[in-house]
């Protein structure tokens, strides 16, 4: 630690930003401890975002300012009395109590946390997961499950835009899928709904398990499998048989799992409906039309035909319009109410969202943050038209011990969209995406940016006019 670090120690800023630190880990001790650790300038820690003036982090800050203060003051005293008494230990006691109250209250701080975890919030929460449990097994609507590493939020939203036309449907909100907000999703519920969609998280392996056990669904989504969450999966195989535990929950029917998803391939049986940029069961996909407005092609199937026209854009959304267009005609959807709900669908945000700059168009996908979502939008990128293109990453972050060959592989796939300039934001991964570049024989320019914030701030200076930007995934403040 510099001279600036150890500075920062000793600042009053300092209680907030290990609030900050606390509520960006959400709270979870290890995370927080870890990104303690490897530190060394707290005066940076609150660099892409900062606190949320929340009343739990407003406590924690109190909290760990009066604590920090009282040490200091029973440190000097200390420090007095043992000068007054000539009592060297007490002398050197105070004044470690002084230099130590930094590191002292970032650990005592997890205390109170921990206990109030253990004591209070888990047992709350699981009170509520239990009567969770009875609301969504006497709900006498249809559950439609949505799981995979990737795609969910989109595929949700997808099926609840397209069913909405015809049925009554409530749906988990945003990326809130943990049993947690499932308990308070079920508490919601008039009783009326036709039709609940449920987004799975997969944090830890028996999570989808666990989520398939208080829901119940009738049907199931899985949206695909890449390395994602490997902290605590370990293997891919891990969070493949975790997430396909949806499939075995529903005895292998009335599950619909995404074949473009290479790493899907070995779960695969024969009872599953499997959706592609091909099409779903019997829907076969015909002229596909890509641009920056949308996507738009023909489904066909015994003498009939829906026509798709979305704002979403890409070929990977081809698979998902498709299986969500074939449920709804089994759920008794017609063909105009399938139509005109897939023509309501938006891209959703920082999702492949298109936005329109200084004459240049930039697609927005910083919420992406897996392989499967860079070789989408790789492809894209390649596919559409641009005068110049450019494609801006930091990397990814929880790829465990597939680090190095998911970022060399994410070279390879910038390399062969052929961009004329990458942008690489600069950290622990970015030699590897590098080393993938030059492997590919990389000829465009690269620019590696130390400074994010900055960059993004001024992206005018970047574009011209007929540019095209691919921007995918974000890089949270407590990964190096």
């Amino acid at each position: 630690m510099n001279g600036k670090g150890l500075k920062s120690l000793y600042s009053w800023r300092f209680p907030r930003a290990l609030a900050y630190m606390l509520q960006a880990s959400e709270y979870r001790t290890p995370q927080y401890l870890k990104w303690l650790l490897r530190t060394r300038d707290f005066s940076r820690v609150q660099y892409r975002r900062t606190l949320e003036r929340t009343i739990k982090a407003k406590l924690l800050e109190i909290f760990l300012a009066t604590g920090m203060t009282l040490e200091i003051i029973v440190g000097l005293v200390i420090i007095g009395y043992g000068i007054s008494s000539s009592i060297l230990w007490l002398i050197i006691l105070g004044f470690v109590l002084i230099i130590a109250y930094p590191l002292i209250w970032a650990l005592l701080v997890v205390l109170p946390l921990e206990a109030g975890r253990l004591l209070v919030v888990l047992p709350a929460q699981q009170r509520e997961i239990t009567a969770s449990e009875k609301i969504f097994a006497e709900h006498p609507g249809i559950k439609i499950a949505v799981a995979g590493s990737y795609g969910k939020t989109t595929m949700k939203e997808l099926l609840k835009t397209v069913l909405s036309e015809g049925k009554t449907v409530a749906a988990t909100i945003a990326n809130n899928n943990v049993s947690t907000e499932h308990a308070k999703f079920a508490k919601r519920l008039k009783g009326n709904e036709e039709v609940l969609i449920i987004e799975y998280g997969e944090g830890a392996p028996g999570d989808v398990k666990r989520f398939t056990r208080v829901t119940k669904p009738t049907y199931g989504f899985i949206t695909g499998l890449a390395p994602a969450h490997i902290d605590k999966y370990k293997t891919l195989k891990v969070a493949g048989d975790d997430i396909f535990s949806l499939a075995d929950f529903l005895q292998d029917e009335n599950i619909y799992v995404n074949a473009d998803s290479l790493a899907t391939k070995e779960y695969l049986k024969e009872g599953y409906k499997t959706y592609s940029e091909n099409g779903v069961g019997k829907w076969k996909v015909k002229d596909v039309k890509i641009s920056i407005e949308g996507t738009s092609f023909r489904l066909l199937g015994d003498n009939q035909t829906i026509n798709i026209h979305s704002k979403l854009i890409g070929r990977h959304q081809i698979g998902a319009l498709s299986a969500s267009a074939a449920l709804a005609i089994d759920l008794g959807l017609s063909i105009k109410e399938i139509e005109f709900g897939i023509a309501k669908c938006e891209p959703f945000e920082h999702r492949m969202q298109p936005r329109y700059m200084s004459g240049a168009w930039i697609i927005d996908d910083s919420y992406n943050g897996n392989i499967e979502g860079i070789k989408a939008g790789t492809a894209l990128l390649k596919e559409l038209p641009a005068k110049r293109k450019i494609y801006v990453t930091p990397g990814l972050v929880d790829q465990g011990t597939y680090t190095q060959e998911v970022h060399l592989e994410m070279g390879h796939l910038i390399a062969s969209a052929d961009p004329n300039l990458v942008v690489l934001i600069n950290n622990s991964v970015t030699d590897y995406i590098r080393d993938g570049l030059n492997e590919s024989g990389f000829k465009g320019e690269l620019q590696i940016v130390n400074d994010p914030l900055a960059y993004y701030s001024n992206l005018e200076q970047t574009l011209a006019l007929g540019d095209l930007m691919m921007m995918q995934n974000d890089w949270p403040d407590n990964y190096v």
